[in-house]
């Protein structure tokens, strides 16, 4: 069931990314193109993205615990510190050079996508690296 509940939520999620053409890393650098040709496309996509999340955890939360597991697993952790702050940079970097984050990166590595797939196998080594160096969190 959880497993199944895991594909189908993927699926969703990457059939979204695919409509909303967000898996087109021209989208993403065309938003952050402000002084240019300007594609504000990214900002409805993410302001639609916060209402279905903010109606969904209101929702999901008044729930004792999700359908699949016995507990929610959310982010305890309250502190800015510069381990987030490093981490937030990179990867802001990352997504402004590349047009890609994670989700759109394998959406777009599924659809065969040469660039996806060299972002995605940096994406993994950059996590196995981040392992080595700072343990699994």
């Amino acid at each position: 069931m959880k497993i199944a509940a895991s594909f189908i939520s993927g699926g969703l999620f990457g059939l979204g990314l695919v409509i909303s053409g967000m898996s087109n890393p021209a989208k993403v650098i065309g938003f952050l193109d402000i002084a240019g040709n300007w594609d504000p496309s990214l900002a409805f996509v993410m302001a639609g993205g916060l209402i279905v999340t903010a109606i969904g955890y209101r929702l999901v939360f008044r729930r004792t615990a999700p359908v699949c597991d016995s507990q929610f697993h959310v982010p305890t952790n309250r502190v800015i510190d510069a381990r987030l702050i490093g981490g937030a940079a990179i990867f802001g970097i990352g997504w402004g050079l590349g047009g890609f984050c994670p989700g759109p990166g394998i959406v777009a590595t599924a659809l065969g996508h040469i660039e996806a797939i060299a972002f995605v196998a940096a994406m993994l080594a950059g996590m196995w690296l981040k392992d080595r160096l700072f343990g699994t969190a």
